[in-house]
C-alpha cells in the first residue's frame, strides 16, 4: 500500500535545481547586480531573488512568469520541478532570500543592512544562515510578501558592506482559488461539470435518530477484498442525516489542476463528482426559517463522521452541523454506513473519496489525497487536492443555503443564510482558504491549523518520517541522531539566532523545502490569511501542538495579523492531560467534560453571535487573546529537532 507524503522531490530534480542555482549564481556575480564595494573586506555583492530571472508574459497578472535557468537538465524528470515553478507567474510570498559576497562578512551587519520594501512596508530579514565557504547569507523576510507585488532587495552601505540592490515580483498565489469560487458564483463550474440547476442542492440518502443508534464504518482498503468495519462514536443529539452532493471536480487524473496563466480565467471543470454529507440536526421542530447551520471541516486522516463529534455542542444548542469527505479520504468508494436502532440495521451509501491511485489494489487512508511521490507531477503533493477540497466546502455552502427538506414540511429545516463553518486541524487547514476566499461563509472558527504545510510537516513529530522519507528519496539524508529522524536541516525559527555553521548537507534541504514551498504556496492556509475578514473569524491554538506545532500557527495567524482573533488552549496547565499532545482537544468527548466542550461552547458562541468569550472565564487554563510570543517556540521539550 502507498505511504503518503507531503513532500516529494527526486534526487535528479534536486541535481537540477542545484544546477540551476549554480547558473543563477554566476549570472548574478557576473551581470549588473555585482556592485562595486565602499569599503575593504567583501567588494561584491549578487542578490536573490531577481526579475533578471523572469520574461516578459502578458498572459500573467504580474505581465511576467518565472524564467530559472535550466541548463544541465537532460530529461524531463530531471527539469520536473523547474518546469512547474518556471510556470508561476511570482516568486515565492516567503522567499529564500540569498545575499552572495565575493568576500567574509558578519552577519550581523548583514541583517541590520537589509530590507525588503514594497507594498508601502520595509521589513528586515529573519531565520538567518550563513555559508562562510560561499560568504552566502540565506534569510527570509520578517514578514510574508503580499501577492502579485513588485518588491526591492536592498543591502545598505551603511556599515561598510558592499551596496546590493533587486527588483523581483511575488506570485498570483491566491488567483486559482479565486478563479474556483468565482466559477461557482457565475454558474460556469456547474455548467462545464453536467449539472443543472434543480440538481445542485443536497439529496438525502437515510435519516436515523441519535437515540439508540450504533453507527459502523465499513471501508474499501482493497479492491479485491471485503470491507473492514470500525465503530464510530456518535455524540450528537437528536437526527443524523446521510446524503450527498454534486460538486464541480477540477483535479486531473494525476491529482494536480490545470496551471493556467492568472491573467487567464481559471481551469475548466472536468465533470461532477458525488460527493457525501453527515448532518446532525438538533432535537425537535426546526424553528421558522430552519436551524442556524454551520459547516464542519475534519481533519488529515478522519471523515466526515467526526461530525458527530463536533456536533456535540452544536446539537444541544439548536444548531444543525454538516461536514463532508476531504479529497481522497474515507477509503474506496465502495465503503458504506451501517446505522443501527433498534435491532435494525440501514446500510448507507458512503460516497467515500479514496482512490487507488498506485494501482496496487490497496486504498491507503488518505490515497488520492496528493500525487504519487514520483513522476512530474510529485512536487504538487497536496496543493490542488487541498484547493478542490476548499472548491468543495464553498460548493457545499451554496447547496445547503438551498434548503433541505427533512421533516416533511414545505419549509427548509436548515437556515439558507449565514452559514458559519468551523475546521479542525486539517479541516482548519483548508478552512483559512475557504475563510480567505468566500464571502458566503458568516462567521469561521479554525482550530489548531498552521501552515505553510511544509513547515507543518517538518516541525511535527508525527509527520517528521514523511519528509525524511522524501528527503531520502532525493538523496538528501544526512543526519544519524534518531531525534531528528534522519536529516539535520539547521535552520532557524523566527526570532532565533543564526545559523553561522549548518551541518553539511543542510543547506541542499533548506533548497528543497523552499522550492517545493514556493511552487506549493497556492495550497497554503498562510497565503489566505491576510484576506481572512477579522471581524468574522476566531482561532483556536493549543500550547505545544506536537501535529500542527506552534510555530506554524504563529505564521498563519501573523500572515493575517490575526493574533487579537485568537484563543490559545494551555494544555501544559491541565494536570490530567499535561505533557501529552493537546492537538485533537476539541474533538476528545471521552468524559464530555473539560476542554473539548470549552471550546466547543465556544464555537458554537461565536458562530452565532460574534462573541469572542473565555471559555474558562478568570481561570489560566485559556488564554484569550493570547501573547503572540508564546507561539514562537516549538514549547514541546521532545524530540529536539530542529
Amino acid at each position: 500500500m502507498q505511504r503518503r507524503t507531503l513532500l516529494h522531490r527526486t534526487s535528479r530534480e534536486v541535481g537540477a535545481l542545484a544546477t540551476a542555482a549554480l547558473t543563477l549564481a554566476a549570472l548574478a556575480a557576473g551581470g549588473a547586480l555585482a556592485t562595486p564595494a565602499t569599503a575593504a573586506g567583501a567588494t561584491s555583492v549578487s542578490l536573490y531573488p531577481t526579475n533578471a530571472l523572469t520574461v516578459p508574459d502578458a498572459g500573467q497578472l504580474t505581465g511576467r512568469h518565472i524564467a530559472l535557468p535550466t541548463a544541465g537538465c537532460a530529461s524531463v524528470p530531471a527539469c520536473g520541478l523547474v518546469a512547474r515553478l518556471n510556470e508561476l507567474d511570482g516568486f515565492d510570498l516567503d522567499p529564500r532570500l540569498a545575499l552572495r559576497f565575493d568576500g567574509p562578512v558578519a552577519v550581523g551587519d548583514v541583517i541590520a543592512s537589509t530590507t525588503v520594501t514594497g507594498a508601502g512596508l520595509t521589513v528586515g530579514i529573519d531565520r538567518v544562515v550563513y555559508d562562510a565557504a560561499t560568504h552566502t547569507v540565506y534569510a527570509h523576510p520578517t514578514h510574508q510578501l503580499d501577492p502579485g507585488t513588485t518588491y526591492r532587495l536592498d543591502v545598505s552601505s551603511a556599515r561598510g558592506l558592499p551596496q546590493g540592490r533587486s527588483y523581483f515580483s511575488t506570485l498570483s498565489a491566491p488567483d486559482g482559488l479565486l478563479d474556483l469560487r468565482c466559477a461557482l458564483d457565475t454558474g460556469r463550474a456547474y455548467r462545464e461539470a453536467g449539472i443543472p440547476d434543480a440538481q445542485r442542492g443536497l439529496t438525502i440518502d437515510a435519516v436515523v435518530p441519535t437515540t439508540g443508534l450504533t453507527l459502523r464504518y465499513n471501508a474499501e482498503t482493497d479492491t479485491t477484498q471485503p470491507l473492514v468495519s470500525t465503530d464510530v462514536p456518535v455524540a450528537a443529539s437528536g437526527t443524523v442525516v446521510f446524503g450527498s452532493y454534486l460538486a464541480p471536480t477540477w483535479l486531473r487524473p494525476d491529482r494536480t489542476l490545470e496551471q493556467k496563466p492568472t491573467g487567464e480565467y481559471g481551469p475548466v471543470a472536468l465533470g461532477a463528482e458525488r460527493l457525501p454529507f453527515v448532518l446532525s440536526l438538533p432535537a425537535g421542530r426546526a424553528p421558522a426559517g430552519g436551524w442556524p447551520t454551520t459547516v464542519f471541516g475534519h481533519g488529515f486522516t478522519r471523515t466526515d463522521g467526526d461530525v458527530l463529534l463536533a456536533s456535540f455542542i452544536n446539537s444541544s444548542n439548536g444548531v444543525a452541523t454538516i461536514g463532508t469527505d476531504v479529497v481522497g479520504h474515507g477509503y474506496g468508494p465502495r465503503s458504506t454506513w451501517t446505522a443501527t436502532v433498534g435491532g435494525r440495521a440501514t446500510t448507507i451509501p458512503a460516497h467515500a473519496r479514496g482512490i487507488d491511485l498506485n494501482g496496487d489494489h490497496a486504498i491507503g487512508l488518505v490515497e488520492g489525497s496528493s500525487t504519487l511521490p514520483d513522476g512530474a507531477a510529485a512536487a504538487v503533493s497536496s496543493r490542488d487536492g487541498l484547493r478542490q477540497t476548499a472548491a468543495d466546502v464553498m460548493t457545499l455552502v451554496r447547496a445547503v443555503s438551498r434548503g433541505l427538506d427533512v421533516s416533511g414540511s414545505p419549509a427548509s429545516d436548515l437556515r439558507t443564510t449565514d452559514i458559519g463553518y468551523f475546521g479542525q486541524s486539517f479541516g482548519g487547514i483548508y478552512g483559512a482558504m475557504v475563510a480567505g476566499s468566500d464571502p458566503m461563509v458568516s462567521r469561521s472558527v479554525l482550530n489548531v491549523a498552521g501552515g505553510p504545510i511544509t513547515e507543518v510537516a517538518r516541525l511535527s513529530p508525527s509527520f517528521r518520517p514523511l519528509v525524511a522519507q522524501s528527503l531520502s528519496y532525493a538523496g538528501l539524508l544526512n543526519s544519524s541522531d534518531p531525534a531528528k529522524v534522519g536529516f539535520d536541516e539547521s535552520l532557524p525559527l523566527r526570532g532565533q539566532p543564526p545559523v553561522l555553521h549548518p551541518v553539511p548537507g543542510a543547506l541542499a534541504i533548506q533548497q528543497f523545502l523552499a522550492d517545493t514551498t514556493w511552487l506549493d504556496r497556492s495550497g497554503g492556509p498562510e497565503t489566505y490569511a491576510p484576506r481572512i475578514p477579522k471581524d468574522r473569524t476566531l482561532f483556536q491554538v493549543a500550547f505545544g501542538d506536537q501535529t500542527v506545532s506552534n510555530p506554524t500557527a504563529y505564521t498563519l495567524l501573523e500572515a493575517g495579523r490575526l493574533f487579537e482573533r485568537t484563543a490559545l488552549y494551555r494544555n501544559d496547565r491541565v494536570p490530567a492531560t499535561a505533557g501529552t499532545n493537546p492537538h485533537g482537544f476539541l474533538l476528545d468527548l471521552r468524559t464530555f467534560t473539560g476542554p473539548a466542550i470549552m471550546a466547543q461552547l465556544q464555537v458554537q458562541t461565536f458562530l452565532t453571535t460574534g462573541v469572542i468569550t473565555d471559555p474558562d472565564g478568570t481561570g489560566n487554563v485559556w488564554e484569550v487573546p493570547l501573547r503572540r510570543q508564546v507561539l514562537l517556540p516549538l514549547n514541546f521539550t521532545s524530540p529536539t529537532f530542529p
